[in-house]
């Protein structure tokens, strides 16, 4: 059984690729490099492309007898994708449509798709669970809905099964601290706070400091990566046992604020972290957490890690790859 995991050279993607080596599954995976690194995929096959390119979908599927999807290849900032909506639209849900496109014409029955708990907005409900009416605010939000529901139509028209797993706050590092996040575009707080403690950037600003919170700042659920690789795993091994498509929330559970992230970070590397409350950014949301009880129940998937786990594995790998993978790469030749 070979898997495509598109955008497998990413964040997530990296960490899943390693999960699925090491149980022995075969692997393709198919990215771009916009986000990714081909040092991240370890031993599987890496093919340099696009998602939205058909020609090429077609010559892998017919050449790698691929049997399930993890796609994971997309754009992933809400600030980008308010400048640039077009932009989101044509990678997230076009080339998804063309993906999805050349799943049906293979005849490949399973696809895990990486959506996001951006579908919900600003939640109507905590914790937010799977039934938490989705309003979108931003076209990532917006996009990844889009093919959460083209999948729900292509099951319908031509048995396309899938799971949707909506992450909450993916954060944390490969325990031996030699894969993460590229912080190169990176919006979300771990890596922003990681980057400000090393000095690569200005004092982190704290967005919003008079929350109905305990300490007054925001709350966010954040789910560590190996965690996610570890649903993902689970989901297709769901469907391959033919069970019906799901749509799934994935986090911990739990919320941590800002001030106790930064806490959490100075006390794992010794050091300040330099930052300057600021004002609430419009549209954020005071707190937000997951209801993840349906994929504990449905995929016997249960989180692992807390943030001591994440802040410790996030230090680990930003503080030896300060400029990333290149800059790492770049350390070696300098060091040979």
């Amino acid at each position: 059984m070979t898997i495509l995991v598109t955008g497998g050279a990413g964040y997530v993607g990296s960490h899943t690729v390693r999960q699925l080596l090491r149980r022995g599954s075969g692997v393709v995976v198919l990215d771009n490099l916009s986000h990714g690194s081909r040092e991240a995929v370890g031993d599987a096959r890496l093919v340099v492309g696009d998602v939205g390119d058909a020609e090429l979908l077609g010559r892998l599927f017919g050449e790698a007898e691929i049997s399930a999807v993890i796609h994971l290849a997309a754009d992933k900032s809400v600030e980008q994708s308010l400048r640039d909506p077009a932009g989101y639209f044509r990678n997230n849900v076009t080339n998804s449509l063309t993906l999805l496109a050349a799943c049906r014409d293979a005849g490949v029955a399973d696809f895990v798709f990486s959506s996001t708990c951006a579908v919900y907005g600003i939640p109507a409900e905590l914790p937010v669970s799977e039934s938490t009416p989705v309003s979108p605010e931003t076209p990532y939000g917006e996009s990844k809905l889009m093919v959460e529901r083209m999948l729900h139509w292509f099951e319908g028209a031509h048995g396309l099964r899938s799971v949707s797993l909506r992450y909450f706050n993916a954060a944390g590092a490969a325990e031996e601290g030699d894969i993460g996040e590229d912080w190169t575009d990176a919006q979300s707080l771990i890596p922003r706070v990681m980057k400000a403690t090393l000095g690569k950037s200005e004092a982190l600003k704290v967005f919003g400091t008079d929350y109905p919170t305990a300490d007054g700042t925001a709350i966010r659920d954040y789910i560590h990566v190996l965690d996610l690789a570890d649903v993902h795993l689970r989901a297709l091994d769901y469907l391959a046992d033919g069970n019906r498509s799901q749509v799934l929330n994935v986090g911990t559970g739990a919320g941590a604020s800002v001030r106790e992230v930064i806490a959490e970070t100075e006390r794992v590397s010794g050091r300040s972290v330099p930052y300057v409350d600021a004002p609430r950014r419009p549209g954020d949301a005071g707190e937000v957490w997951a209801d993840s009880s349906a994929a504990s129940r449905i995929l016997d998937w249960h989180p692992r890690y807390g943030l001591p786990e994440i802040i410790e594995s996030a230090w680990r790998w930003h503080s030896t790859h300060p400029e990333g993978f290149s800059g790492h790469r770049e350390e070696r030749v300098t060091n040979a």
